[in-house]
């Protein structure tokens, strides 16, 4: 027996039934399969096996030919064109080093596409399939790659994102995009638009004086965990209840209760690190679905805040410890980790995690982190994890909060 390899390729307007009949028109013949790729873009489909033809030398001839003509005359019956070709499996070179690049931009402009495209060929890259995962609030689509080395393909990539003026993430294909991650994310400036400490800081009357420490902490004249006991000292005897008042005005990021909602739909493990005050966010975190919070906590006496920080202080490398321990707690590899932040403060939990996104970022955090999103959806981190936007409407209609469309009917 010898054997020989056969490519062909159906494309035409897809419909149910099609792959069904291709293959019980193969099945008539001496053949195995060795590979199949399959694609519906905007309707079109394209279909290509690699067969493994296993013949005798003396009747190989006859049997190739009887089955490219039952192969033409299937592909005529579903009015589809198809091509076959002598074939060869794919070089296992090209199929190592699998990349995901997940590119948004709103808009999503030719220049940038093709300035990305540009970047992954000349380094060796080939681009294997391109898939849009979402059209609104902003565009995204993935780039799924192989060839690659990934460090260097996501340095050239950042730069150039940069340049061209769109958000990218590069991540490594396999199994470590599936399974049960843990998201962690900062709270001030990143799931909500406010900074906690100002506005307590301005029902006590000390909004001016607290903003002074922390410009101070910024141009590095405090550290984080003097600048915040020096500026909790200034909220000495402010009632209690005030508390009560400053959850009420907090603002959600928008976007930020589609993520929260959709990453639980999943089955992710979603949690809270912050530098602010757990009497603030925790009722926050309760009403998000969150599983879990580390945040600081106010010295509390008859009723007014004494002034003080009560316990450890959650600062940058308090940050880490919280995203290592839920990790351990939950039993998720560190590598299945995303840590979500702005600021210099949340730098070792970006370093730290498997995948660190900086969100508006200031220029610490972005260097840190994998990827930097400038859009200001919080929802658009769900594109980096590979979660499309008909994976969210789902999970809504899961929830309850969406009607599915019916399904479209084919004739």
């Amino acid at each position: 027996m010898t054997s020989q390899t056969l490519l062909l390729t159906l494309s035409g307007t897809d419909r149910p039934g099609v792959t069904k009949t291709l293959f019980a028109a193969l099945a008539k013949h001496p053949v195995s399969v060795l590979d199949v790729e399959q694609l519906v873009v905007r309707g079109r489909l394209v279909l290509s096996a690699l067969l493994a033809v296993q013949t005798t030398s003396a009747d190989q001839d006859q049997v190739v030919s009887a089955i490219r003509h039952d192969i033409r005359a299937t592909a005529a019956a579903l009015d589809m064109d198809v091509t076959t070709v002598p074939g060869a499996m794919e070089d296992n070179a090209r199929r190592r080093g699998r990349v995901h690049v997940t590119i948004l931009g709103a808009p999503l402009l030719p220049e940038a596409v093709s300035r990305i495209a540009e970047e992954i060929a000349d380094r060796g890259g080939n681009i294997d399939r391109i898939r849009r995962i979402a059209s609104y609030p902003v565009t995204a689509i993935v780039f799924e790659g192989s060839g690659a080395n990934l460090l260097d393909l996501r340095r050239a990539l950042v730069t150039a994102a940069a340049e061209v003026g769109v958000d990218i993430a590069v991540q490594e294909a396999g199994l470590d995009r599936r399974g049960q991650h843990l998201v962690v994310i900062d709270v001030d400036s990143t799931l909500i638009q406010n900074e906690v400490i100002d506005l307590i800081a301005a029902h006590a009357g000390v909004g001016e004086q607290v903003a002074e420490i922390t410009s101070r902490a910024m141009a590095g004249d405090l550290d984080f965990s003097g600048a915040l006991r020096a500026r909790v000292a200034l909220l000495k005897g402010l009632p209690v209840s005030v508390l009560a008042d400053v959850r009420a005005s907090l603002q959600l990021t928008p976007g930020a209760r589609t993520l929260c909602r959709t990453l639980n739909t999943l089955g992710y493990r979603v949690c809270l690190v912050s530098g602010g005050f757990a009497e603030v966010i925790t009722p926050l975190a309760d009403e998000l679905g969150i599983h879990d919070v580390r945040a600081n906590h106010l010295g509390v006496r008859d009723g007014f805040l004494t002034g003080e920080v009560v316990g450890v202080i959650v600062d940058r490398q308090g940050k880490q410890l919280a995203l290592e321990e839920f990790a351990e707690k939950y039993e998720i590899p560190m590598r299945r980790t995303i840590a979500i932040g702005d600021g210099a403060n949340d730098v070792a939990m970006l370093e730290a995690a498997g995948l660190g996104v900086s969100f508006n970022g200031k220029t610490a955090a972005r260097e840190a982190a994998d990827t930097a999103l400038s859009v200001p959806y919080l929802d658009s981190v769900l594109y980096l994890l590979g979660i499309t936007r008909e994976d969210i409407e789902g999970a809504d209609a899961r929830a309850g909060l969406l009607t599915p469309a019916p399904p479209l009917k084919v004739n």
